[in-house]
């Protein structure tokens, strides 16, 4: 365990960011690998799973259930040295994500191809969308348990060990997404499935490796097989992980959304969006590192009722997410088809993606200070302020999205704008949802708030 509520501030940001940033470095290669490879298939088999990994923001939306609320009671108790109640909420947010997992699965195989039939754009993007998702979803079900783990990792201060884990786990997708995709030294190519296949088999095996060394890794909390459901413990968890749920709900919403209004102009519109988007994500991964690592370092303070440190927590994420995306929006202004040329030999898909990475930089900052935000609506344990700045958008974005596709005048670049525009509001409602929740629950430890 690692105790947050002493040393500098920065120092673990920064210490912790690096940590997080490389294990979601080596996560989002899982859906690059694959985009890598499939697009040999064309540009119908790159906007199949482009659509399909949609998917993964219903998988993460849901798993907030389980990591955000493990995350904010951890630390807490970590921070008020509370051994008895972090082994008590670790043990019951695993049961509850190996329970959500089951179901997802459940639910992915019956209604999953429904879905995709609807948001593709054509009837070759839905059968490769669902060849894709079929073999994909056992590696998002890991999501859930594996959130669990992870989450009360992080929320001890423990990221070393997961990310070596996750860097392993995308070695093996990287040996099997060639063997599998394109048959690579057997001859015999199965494409998008072998895509999903490779994914699954890595995230796995990643999850196994998780749990075998998940008590090696830190003595505050044991990994055992007594994981019987304690329904007051599984309500503390919903408390702070259903609103932080409905938040990830709404970027697939928007996501959803931004896949349908654009199918009218085609595969390739739908292949240089789900691109441009999944580079987008790469890029965002920094901000995200110091984000990721605000929840935990300001949870044990918040815990340890260290006013002072908590504020200080959030200016410190704060600037280094600015000054990290003012430095990625520059590089996207100066070459946005660099990024996304490994992934399409379509000039159209490429020039496509190009100007989405282009204009979409324009809104990088202030996506970057939603992310601390969030992060610090997680570590004071009250992610509702989260799910309301998101909720925005549903005014924003998702509304005038959808008069627009109706808009026989409407350009691709006009959809780009009006997200720039959306998330940019987004940031200015969350800032002033924290400053108000940061005046609430830091005067209750009798500090000077500000």
């Amino acid at each position: 365990m690692r105790d947050l509520t002493q040393g500098t501030i920065w120092r673990h940001l920064v210490s912790m960011a690096l940590f997080i940033g490389a294990g979601l470095i080596v996560q989002t290669l899982y859906m690059l690998i694959d985009l890598y490879f499939v697009a040999r298939f064309g540009k119908e088999a790159v906007a199949g799973v482009a659509t399909a990994s949609s998917a993964m923001f219903i998988a993460m939306s849901i798993s907030q259930l389980v990591s955000a609320g493990s995350l904010a009671l951890v630390s807490h108790a970590v921070g008020r040295k509370d051994p008895e109640d972090a082994q008590l909420v670790f043990e019951q947010a695993l049961s509850l994500g190996l329970v959500i997992g089951a179901l997802f699965l459940c639910l992915g195989y019956g209604l999953g191809p429904w879905v995709l039939r609807r948001i593709a754009a054509d009837q070759a993007t839905a059968v490769n969308a669902r060849h894709y998702l079929f073999t994909y979803l056992p590696a998002l079900a890991t999501m859930f348990p594996g959130a669990a783990l992870g989450s009360a990792l992080r929320a001890s201060g423990v990221v070393g060990m997961p990310m070596m884990l996750q860097s392993g786990t995308v070695a093996l997708n990287a040996i099997l997404a060639p063997i599998l995709v394109i048959g690579f030294g057997t001859g015999h190519p199965f494409g998008v499935i072998g895509a999903g296949l490779a994914s699954s088999i890595a995230a796995i095996g990643g999850l196994v490796g998780l749990s075998l060394l998940f008590n090696r890794a830190q003595s505050y909390m044991r990994l055992h097989s007594a994981l019987m459901p304690k329904l007051d413990v599984w309500k503390r968890l919903a408390a702070i992980g259903l609103p932080a749920t409905g938040e990830f709900a709404l970027i697939f919403i928007t996501t959803a959304v931004a896949y349908w209004s654009i199918r009218g102009f085609g595969p390739q519109a739908q292949a240089g969006y789900g691109i441009g988007a999944r580079v987008m994500q790469a890029i965002f991964l920094p901000a995200m590192a110091v984000a990721f690592a605000t929840g935990p370092i300001a949870g044990q303070n918040f815990g340890a009722r260290h006013a002072a440190r908590v504020r200080d927590t959030f200016r410190n994420a704060a600037l280094m997410g600015a000054a990290i995306m003012l430095s990625l929006t520059a590089l996207c202004q100066i070459n946005p088809a660099l990024p996304v040329r490994p992934f399409s030999s379509d000039p159209a898909v490429i020039r496509i993606a190009a100007e989405f990475l282009r204009i979409a930089s324009w809104n990088f900052v202030a996506v970057g200070l939603t992310f601390s935000c969030s992060g610090m609506f997680q570590a004071l344990g009250d992610t509702r302020p989260a799910l309301i700045s998101s909720a925005s958008r549903l005014l924003t974005y998702v509304v005038p999205a959808v008069w627009l596709a109706g808009q026989p005048w409407a350009a691709l670049r006009d959809f780009w704008y009006l997200s720039v525009a959306s998330l940019t509001v987004q940031a200015v409602f969350a800032v002033a949802l924290l400053r108000h929740q940061l005046h609430h629950k830091l005067k209750l430890f009798g500090a000077p708030v500000s």
